[in-house]
């Protein structure tokens, strides 16, 4: 004899009598479904909501747009019948910023490199500027050459040839009127801009909070900057004080305004079109 007692159910109904359970459906656009009540069949395009409860809007193949109320088993999808739910809104995916605090470019490939560049004075001002605009530079496809020493930047000029498609950017340090390094930059055609900060070295240009001082030592004339700060902030040798500048900037945030300015006109220069170019200098032509 089975083990199964056929009475067992017996208050619980006819099996035919029971409640089927009816499938729940996400009402994604453009899904096509039947109004099991009014038999209005069309595409889910939007919905609306009242004191009534939640509404779905249907669009048949006329155009005519109906609301209907999500109600438990209230449409047919493909002759079965189905409850409507409303989508689940999605969050917008935050817009992920790169160090200078551009939009990053995902999926980056490789670009060609232009033929115009970005000169700097030396390793250190390369370094930040990759630091910070890396992302930027790769997506222009610009390259960071370092000069070596402003005292080369007529010889590289000679050499480069700067002209049509092929310009020049050069960041220069301690960029003041009357300095020797404002007059070695100016003249230099149409071809070649230079920007600067007001800063003796680079790295006077991070900010003295992000890398934990209240201010950058003054330093004698006559007295290498470096060793000269290295010694008063008891940070060791140049290179220990270098990391502790490096590693300290993460982003434009870091570093002082008349430098991510400077770096930002000169990206502008040596990527802008030439014909943009020329009708916003007419005297440079």
């Amino acid at each position: 004899m089975s083990g199964h007692n056929r009475y067992d159910d017996i208050f619980s109904g006819h099996p035919r009598s029971k409640k089927r359970p009816v499938p729940t459906i996400v009402a994604d656009r453009d899904l096509v479904v039947e109004d099991a009540a009014t038999g209005f069949c069309g595409a889910v395009v939007g919905f609306d909501r009242s004191y009534d409860g939640e509404f779905v809007k249907l669009e048949d193949a006329r155009g005519a747009v109906r609301l209907f109320a999500l109600r438990e088993a209230a449409f047919l999808l493909d002759g079965v019948a189905v409850t409507l739910i409303r989508p689940t809104a999605t969050p917008p995916k935050p817009t992920r910023r790169s160090a200078s605090g551009s939009t990053q470019v995902t999926g980056l490939r490789a670009r060609v490199a232009r033929d115009s560049r970005i000169w700097v004075e030396g390793v250190h001002d390369a370094a930040l500027v990759e630091r910070v605009w890396g992302h930027d530079l790769r997506v222009e496809g610009v390259v960071v050459e370092q000069l070596d020493g402003l005292d080369n930047l007529a010889m590289r000029l000679a050499e480069f040839e700067p002209r049509t498609g092929r310009r020049v950017g050069v960041l220069v340090d301690h960029l003041l009127a009357g300095t020797k390094e404002t007059r070695s930059t100016t003249g230099l055609g149409p071809y070649v801009r230079v920007t600067g900060h007001p800063f003796v070295d680079i790295w006077q240009a991070v900010r003295p909070e992000s890398v934990g001082i209240q201010q950058w030592p003054q330093i004698p004339r006559g007295e290498d900057w470096k060793t000269g700060v290295c010694a008063r902030l008891r940070w060791g040798t140049p290179q220990d004080g270098w990391r502790r500048v490096y590693q300290a900037v993460t982003s434009f945030r870091d570093l002082q305004a008349p430098l991510i300015g400077a770096v930002e006109r000169l990206i502008d220069f040596v990527t802008e079109p030439e014909h943009h170019r020329a009708a916003l200098d007419p005297d440079d032509r």
